[in-house]
Formats: structure tokens, C-alpha cells, sequence
């Protein structure tokens, strides 16, 4: 029998390591490791939502949030809204990510999780989350390409990560990707390896929040129409 997407999501998670070098300063945080109940609740959500065989449309993160899938173990997810939206409860943890709250609104007016879920999936170019110290003994969230040295340490391990979700079962005809910033890094992976057609670009969600919240309506419709559109 053929693995469904569910069985190859888990098993890419689960056997998720970064063993490269990092810049001084920087750490990664890998959940599948150090919780094991973020193991169960990820297994839980791809088995519920991903249970088939059907191609996905990419949408491109960063890559994870401490809040987010830094807890979850699926992106732009927190506690909150795994447990509201999903059904699926996380007792060891309580989060809330600003990401989460558009990318959920978003999903309601898509037509609701098992409908987006049915046709989208989102992961990130580096699938762990990444923190900095910032001098103080305080880490904080940090994005792969906040640092030059840091994405060239990186960068072939996110090829290679991307190569594995294509192996999953996304479409590679077009993919999108959030953030700007982002997209321009992911151009540069993109032209050395050669891995998807045509990148579209949408705004990320924690900018929408952040500094467009009076505009939310349109940057979700903005969303709806790139996703839907054939």
C-alpha cells in the first residue's frame, strides 16, 4: 500500500535534525525532541487532515515560531487554535502566535479546516524553529535569513528540505510563498536547485497583524484568491 501524506509528513518530522554549524548566537529548537506530546498532537493533526494521497499546494513559511509549530508541530498553529479550529487539545502547553490568528481567519472563510487542509500545506524551507540570544540570557525568535552567515550555513539543508516535501506531495507548478523577504531567499534556493515553476508571493501573516490589521479583510481575500485560483 502507498504511504499517504499523513504517513510521510510524520516520518519527516519525526526524523527532523539540523546538524549543521550556526553562526555564534544562534540555536535551533527542534519540538519533535524535546516534547513528546508535540509528537502525538502533529501525528494526530496530519492523520486527521492528511489521511490521502491527493496533491497540496505549498504555502512557504519562514520557519517555525516558538509559539507556533515551535510547540505544535504544525505551522502557524498554536495551542489555542489546534484545540479551537483542529479538535485536537495539548495539555502541556498554552500559546498564542499573532501568525496564527490571520492564517485561521483566513481558513474560516476558505471554507473551514478540513476544506483548506484538503488543498494546502504549509511547512517552511527550514521546518525547526530558530532563536538568537540577544545578549541579555533572553533567546528570541530569529528568521533563517536574519543573518548572512546564517543562510549560507543553512542553505543546503533547506534544499534538501524542500526536495523532501516535494517528495511528500505538494504541486510544484506554482507555490506561494510568505513574506517578501522571505521569497527573495527562497528565489535564490529555487534558481540553484531548480525545484518549483513559478513562485507567487503573498504578505506574511504576522506583518498583516502587526501593521495592516484595518486592511485584514483584503489580504484575505487576497489570500483566498491566489490559493483557489486554478
Amino acid at each position: 500500500m502507498p504511504k499517504t501524506l499523513a504517513e510521510k509528513i510524520i516520518e519527516f518530522n519525526i526524523d527532523l535534525k539540523y546538524n549543521g554549524k550556526l553562526p555564534k548566537g544562534f540555536y535551533v529548537v527542534n519540538p519533535f525532541m524535546d516534547n513528546p506530546e508535540t509528537l502525538k498532537v502533529m501525528s494526530e493533526f496530519y492523520h486527521k487532515f492528511y489521511n490521502d494521497s491527493n496533491k497540496r499546494k505549498f504555502l512557504v513559511g519562514i520557519n517555525p515560531g516558538r509559539h507556533g509549530a515551535g510547540v505544535t508541530g504544525v505551522p502557524f498553529t498554536d495551542t489555542k487554535r489546534l484545540e479551537s479550529e483542529c479538535g485536537i487539545k495539548m495539555n502541556s502547553a498554552y500559546t498564542h502566535e499573532v501568525s496564527s490568528v490571520f492564517i485561521y481567519d483566513m481558513i474560516k472563510e476558505f471554507g473551514g479546516v478540513e476544506e483548506f487542509y484538503s488543498q494546502v500545506y504549509i511547512n517552511s524551507p527550514f521546518p525547526l524553529a530558530i532563536v538568537r540570544d540577544d545578549g541579555n540570557g533572553n533567546m528570541l525568535n530569529a528568521n533563517y535569513y536574519d543573518d548572512p552567515l546564517l543562510f549560507e550555513m543553512t542553505e543546503d539543508f533547506m534544499i534538501e528540505s524542500l526536495k523532501n516535501h516535494i517528495g511528500i506531495g505538494i504541486d510544484t507548478s506554482e507555490i506561494f510563498i510568505l513574506g517578501k523577504k522571505n521569497a527573495g531567499f527562497i528565489n535564490k534556493l529555487n534558481k540553484k536547485a531548480k525545484l518549483f515553476d513559478k513562485i507567487s508571493v503573498l504578505e506574511h501573516p504576522r506583518y498583516i497583524q502587526q501593521y495592516k490589521s484595518k486592511d485584514k479583510q483584503f489580504y484575505i481575500d487576497k489570500y483566498i484568491s491566489f490559493l483557489k485560483h486554478k
